[in-house]
């Protein structure tokens, strides 16, 4: 085939740019996710394990890495008092020039206890300033409700969180901040697959509130289910994505167990 000369005269310019072109932007970029929140969110411990660890091991994907901040017997106040809050922010500083930085904050199970020192009111009031402080240090902040326990009544989980999740969307929902219902998810989930299944994910037998290892992975990667079912799934896809067999069994109702067929 015979080219007009015109066209000829751009084909060098053409091949000199095209490498650029098809680099895409986000590779520059790599997801880095940072966990803020109590034992529920922290690594397996004597005292503690939650979802933090099972997320960034299992899920995380194109490059992602992150670090887990979760403090076993945090709250919104002590998180703050204890430096942990500011290691989280210094995370932010020291990535965001080559990474995208997410923040995911997780907190309720002991803001809600009687001698937390942390009413409703502060409780919400903590969350907002946690997310305002991410957005104004680079990062992009997640708030997540709390991660149901697994203690039963009359055959259904008992939802003793039920207001720090109104609270935690509600914050969300003011602010313009990017909300994941692990409660609701967490509940519904437990619902479906009976106390004797939820307890296998216990820490130890009677502690119906800290995951073993597989909880850990079972609720990490319903976090990264949450993720790529919100309003940032195209970012957040990117970086995070939950095990087709675990979803299926979130969205079925059935019961999964890491390692068992």
């Amino acid at each position: 085939m015979h080219l007009p000369s015109r066209l000829l005269s751009l084909l060098p310019a053409l091949a000199a740019a095209s490498p650029v072109n098809l680099i895409p932007r986000a590779a520059a970029n790599p997801g880095y996710f940072v966990l803020a929140g109590d034992s529920t969110t922290a690594s397996p411990s004597g005292s503690g394990g939650g979802w933090g660890d099972g997320f960034l091991d299992k899920t995380l994907t194109g490059g992602a890495s992150g670090k887990n901040y979760g403090h076993n017997g945090a709250t919104t106040a002590s998180f703050r008092e204890d430096g942990d809050w500011d290691e989280v922010l210094g995370e932010i500083k020291d990535n965001k020039g080559s990474k995208s930085v997410w923040v995911t904050i997780q907190f309720g199970h002991n803001d809600q206890k009687d001698d937390s020192g942390v009413t409703l009111e502060q409780y919400s009031a903590n969350l907002k300033k946690f997310a305002q402080e991410v957005k104004d240090a680079g990062g992009n902040p997640i708030l997540i409700t709390p991660l149901s326990r697994r203690s039963f009544s009359g055959g259904k989980v008992k939802e003793d969180l039920a207001e720090q999740r109104s609270a935690t969307l509600a914050v969300a929902q003011e602010n313009g901040v990017l909300a994941l219902d692990l409660n609701e998810a967490s509940v519904s989930y437990l619902n479906a697959i009976g106390e004797d299944n939820a307890h296998r994910y216990n820490r130890v037998d009677d502690d119906n509130t800290h995951l073993n290892v597989a909880g850990g992975e079972v609720f990490g990667n319903m976090v990264s289910w949450l993720m790529n079912k919100s309003d940032k799934a195209s970012e957040l896809g990117q970086w995070t994505q939950p095990e087709e067999k675990i979803v299926t069994a979130f969205e079925e109702g059935t019961f999964y167990f890491p390692g068992e067929s």
